[in-house]
């Protein structure tokens, strides 16, 4: 049976067809399939790139420039190696530790924000001392650290698959996970500490 991309079909009618559908018509040059690919796992691939490099612009930057890899590349795709997603996160995650190794500029973002008149609730207060927290700890962790974490707690991807991911065997990937738990629970109890009186 055709699938609505390898039919050449409108996007409406592709949007029930698998990745892997979806790419062999992209590495047909069928940009409606592209643009299904697109929808469906652009704002992922963003996410993840935004928890290695820690900066909204690069990570949309990050996540268009695997997309374009994605078109070049479409023709190397393997459905029997890989799956799309982990074929992606693997694009993804390359981008993001390459990007992350450039000189750092401080963005806009952190300068320094102006105290607002209102009063915020307490638990805004907390959950967002809580969320600094975690992001500091974060920034201190290795790229690949940042990695598993991100993939395994944060996307929830199966360990299998952010193994795959990242180019590593499932017993690597276990050990890079347990390492970077670690150093994350050290980091935030460091963080937390500096902060108590």
């Amino acid at each position: 049976m055709l699938t609505a991309a390898a039919s050449g079909q409108g996007i409406e009618a592709m949007e029930d067809d698998s990745d892997e559908a979806l790419m062999a018509a992209v590495a047909a040059r069928r940009q409606p399939a592209f643009r299904v690919l697109m929808t469906r796992h652009m704002p992922r691939a963003i996410r993840v790139a935004q928890r290695i490099v820690r900066n909204a612009a690069e990570a949309d930057d990050i996540g268009q420039e695997a997309f374009l890899r994605v078109w070049n590349k479409a023709a190397s795709f393997d459905p029997a190696v890989a799956r799309f997603t982990t074929w992606l996160y693997r694009i993804v995650l390359n981008l993001s530790f390459d990007r992350s190794r450039r000189p750092v500029h401080a963005p806009i973002e952190a300068a320094a924000e102006i105290a607002s008149d209102e009063p915020a609730p307490v638990e805004r207060l907390i959950a967002d001392q809580q969320r600094r927290a975690l992001d500091a700890a974060m920034a201190r962790l290795s790229d690949r650290q940042r990695g598993a974490i991100a993939l395994f707690h944060m996307e929830g991807l199966s360990g299998d698959e952010a193994a795959r991911a990242m180019g590593l065997s499932p017993k690597a990937f276990e050990s890079l996970l347990a390492r970077a738990r670690i150093t994350l629970r050290k980091e935030v109890e460091t963080i937390e500490t500096r902060r108590l009186p």
